[in-house]
């Protein structure tokens, strides 16, 4: 695991359907997310906050909401974590929503791409985002970002790695699944991409589902999360714009996290959906702050 951290904070809300994620990055800085890293023996470079464009919160325009401002949020993003990765950083983006995971991923691609090595993504959530302008039902494209890497979706956003598609089904496990939009559910199973959804979960464990995802990793397999807050049960989790009951609570959450960490391979992560005006005393972004100390290895014992 890297030892120097790079924070980027994008403030943005323009791919959500409520105002608030943009406010997710001060959250988790307030919550203490630097002085944590910094405990863990890290080397912190705190990169501020990028500035694009404001919301204006605007209706759909061909199944697409606030697109223009959606792709300047995301090439803002690429850019800034691709520069991370070239000089050797772990970039962990501290969101805004999560249509800025088609930037975030497509730079983190790219890098691969250059280096010569296998992409693995973890994603923890409680959607597929795998909806496009013609599936979905609300134009809101934080439900988009996994179909524009799969090749569906602006041009901007479908290109913005280099690589037509960013992605393939093998590159992408889903976990945490429990709200599919009927078309959306089709079309991810005609993609095959892996997913563990709430029922998996429940059946075998997340233990069992964990190792599943995590089979195989070796020295050439550079290892993304990308950690939607709504993974969470809103029981423990309640400052997200789009609660799905049923979620992990918080053990099984840790343990997901603890395993991720065993691994020694995680080398970028993405923090997105915390929404601070739904939350309760900064509850979600403390959590998260847990969470991710778990992600880089807290223990509460040592272990072989």
């Amino acid at each position: 695991m890297l030892k120097k951290i790079s924070l980027i904070g994008v403030p943005t809300d323009v791919g959500a359907g409520h105002r608030g994620s943009s406010m997710g990055p001060e959250a988790l800085r307030v919550a203490g997310i630097t002085q944590m890293l910094e405990r863990m023996g890290l080397e912190v470079h705190d990169m501020g906050n990028l500035h694009g464009p404001a919301n204006p919160f605007t209706k759909p325009v061909d199944g697409y909401r606030h697109l223009e401002q959606v792709i300047e949020w995301n090439q803002l993003a690429h850019d800034a974590i691709y520069a991370e990765l070239k000089r050797g950083h772990m970039p962990i983006m501290l969101g805004g929503d999560h249509c800025l995971g088609a930037g975030s991923i497509s730079a983190v691609a790219r890098h691969c791409r250059e280096q010569n090595k296998e992409l693995r993504i973890i994603w923890l959530d409680a959607h597929t985002d795998f909806n496009t302008a013609e599936i979905t039902p609300s134009g809101n494209m934080h439900g988009m970002p996994v179909a524009c890497l799969f090749g569906h979706g602006p041009k901007a956003l479908v290109e913005m790695s280099g690589h037509v598609p960013t992605l393939e089904a093998k590159n992408i496990y889903q976990i945490g699944i429990r709200s599919v939009d009927e078309g959306e559910k089709h079309f991810i199973h005609e993609a095959g991409i892996r997913v563990f959804d709430m029922r998996y979960i429940d059946e075998v464990g997340m233990r069992h589902t964990m190792e599943k995802a995590l089979e195989g990793l070796n020295d050439n397999i550079h290892l993304h999360v990308s950690f939607d807050v709504d993974f969470l049960d809103p029981e423990i989790a309640p400052g997200v714009g789009t609660t799905v009951r049923g979620g992990p609570n918080y053990r099984e959450a840790q343990l997901c996290m603890e395993m991720i960490a065993d691994t020694g391979r995680m080398a970028s992560l993405d923090i997105v959906e915390l929404n601070p005006a739904l939350d309760v005393r900064n509850l979600t972004a403390n959590i998260a702050v847990e969470l991710v100390e778990s992600l880089f290895g807290k223990n509460t014992l040592v272990r072989p």
